[in-house]
């Protein structure tokens, strides 16, 4: 097998991620040297790689199914959004610009020439390398400065799978569409489809499938069921939303829950730090916007924020700053991860990230923080209560002041991290999947909180992730047409495929 394959969405969060996860976690385990490429991202959920750089956080993960370690070739371009109309531009992991949209343009052609470089060294490394497209193709208004759906598929002549979310509803409807308001160039290279999240009986979906073949003469390739056991490392926003709970925890060992609420900030950016906390049997972690949800929550956690100011401005709106307040003088727990840890502060000085200048933080936490131009990206090791504890960090604030005990050393021995009675926070992201110390965490809130709550000695993240990978890769196996997959990434898109006159098109 040797060849290159474009899975695209009808949406964002259709499937995308997870079917190239998938296909990379069972061509690994057929002995086949495969690598992920998402040639743009856009998100604030985003890993430290090997190379030193960051990249999104999904394709971290497609780098760990396919027996690779994460680096910024997997994904070249990521935009991570600070507002409404800009986003931070990181280019091969580091940093670059602050764009909008119209911006965004004059990086195009340069863009370009990063993506196919990128792209073309894989394909020479690897024998397979499977793409994902970014949104939806769809989107014809962006057609033109795409570089990661039809834009790629056209330059890199890429056969294209387009899989649609039917637990929404309408995805035949999306799935003709997405090919009907495309022009023929482009339709040549649609293969095929995939339907996502299937629940019920397949024979009641199988007319609407041969009607769409009927329509768009393009097969759908498989029809994945839905698994209740899928969630760790969600990378979208749409997985964050208000009130919902995170994960499916295990009933708990002891007689009690441990309620977590974790604050949905506006520009959460690695919201994926609390899904640890998720995977403990007895843990329960939702969601929370509103003062309300914090009343009952044994821990309360701040996590990181694109726009720390923002978002700390946010707080004070909702009413969540009174709570998080009053949480703290009555003696219960809060913890603070990166931005929300820097939002715990007495004072923040950011002419860099928000060009606000000195602003006072919440002052739960005695603590002075600067913003500076260069981001702050590493792995980092150390220890925490006497235990080996590991994560990693991406940030402009830096901290110039702390009159806290740390809550960590790094392994040089330099401090990290504050504690201030209840209150708790950290930079590095990644420390709750320390097994070990995540345990003694919840083992010391359940104590201060009353709980009759055991941690499970078992439960590791890593052990996880593996699973839920493995499961991902049994999926593809039972319910995609493995053989019609293979030959389009040895084949290419077939020829002849007909082209979908759509009456708007030319509107």
């Amino acid at each position: 097998m040797r060849g290159s394959l474009l899975v695209a969405g009808t949406t964002s969060d259709a499937g995308k991620s997870v079917l190239v996860a998938g296909l990379c976690r069972l061509l690994a385990r057929r002995g086949v040297s495969v690598a992920p490429f998402k040639a743009q991202n856009m998100s604030n959920n985003s890993v430290v790689t090997l190379d030193g750089g960051e990249i999104g956080r999904a394709q971290a993960l497609q780098a760990r199914a396919c027996g690779l370690e994460p680096s910024v070739r997997f994904n070249p371009v990521l935009l991570k959004p600070g507002g409404d109309r800009t986003s931070q531009l990181v280019v091969r992991g580091r940093a670059v610009a602050s764009v909008g949209a119209r911006d965004y343009i004059t990086h195009r052609e340069w863009l370009r020439g990063v993506v196919a470089d990128e792209l073309a060294s894989l394909r020479d490394e690897f024998d397979v390398v499977i793409c994902e497209g970014a949104g939806s193709p769809a989107e014809i208004n962006l057609r033109a400065t795409d570089l990661a759906n039809m834009g790629l598929a056209r330059a890199a002549d890429l056969p294209v799978l387009v899989v649609g979310d039917i637990d929404r509803g309408g995805v035949l409807a999306h799935l003709f569409g997405t090919v009907a308001v495309l022009d023929p160039g482009d339709q040549a290279l649609i293969a095929g489809f995939v339907v996502n999240k299937f629940r019920g009986d397949v024979a009641l979906l199988e007319p609407g499938l041969r009607q769409l073949r009927d329509l768009t003469g393009r097969p759908t390739l498989g029809v994945v069921p839905f698994a209740e056991g899928l969630w760790i490392d969600a990378e979208d926003s749409l997985s964050t939303t208000p009130d919902a709970p995170v994960g499916r925890p295990a009933p708990p060992r002891g007689r009690e829950w441990l309620r977590v609420a974790a604050i949905r900030l506006p520009r959460v950016s690695n919201a994926t730090d609390v899904e640890a906390l998720a995977c403990e049997p007895g843990v329960s972690v939702h969601w929370a916007t509103e003062p309300s949800r914090l009343a009952d929550a044994d821990l309360v956690v701040v996590p990181g924020s694109k726009a720390t100011v923002s978002d700390l401005a946010w707080l004070r709106r909702t009413g969540l700053a009174d709570e998080l307040a009053a949480r703290a003088a009555a003696g219960r727990p809060v913890l603070g991860i990166c931005g929300g840890y820097q939002m715990l502060g007495r004072r923040i000085a950011d002419d860099v990230e928000s060009g606000a200048g000195a602003v006072d933080g919440l002052g739960l936490l005695d603590l002075d923080i600067e913003f500076a131009a260069d981001k702050v990206l590493r792995r980092a090791t150390g220890t925490a209560d006497g235990i080996a504890v590991s994560g990693y960090e991406i940030h402009h604030g830096r901290v110039v002041r702390s009159g806290d005990d740390p809550l960590l050393r790094h392994d040089d021995g330099t401090p990290e991290g504050s504690v201030c009675g209840s209150v708790f926070g950290t930079h590095w992201h990644g420390l709750l999947e320390s097994d070990d110390y995540r345990r003694r965490l919840l083992t010391r809130i359940a104590t201060a909180t009353g709980r009759d709550f055991a941690v499970a000695p078992d439960t590791s993240v890593a052990a996880e992730r593996a699973a839920q990978l493995d499961l991902l890769a049994d999926l593809v196996e039972r319910h995609l047409d493995l053989d019609a997959v293979e030959a389009l990434i040895n084949g290419g898109a077939p020829a002849g495929l007909p082209v979908i006159a759509a009456g708007f098109a030319a509107v």
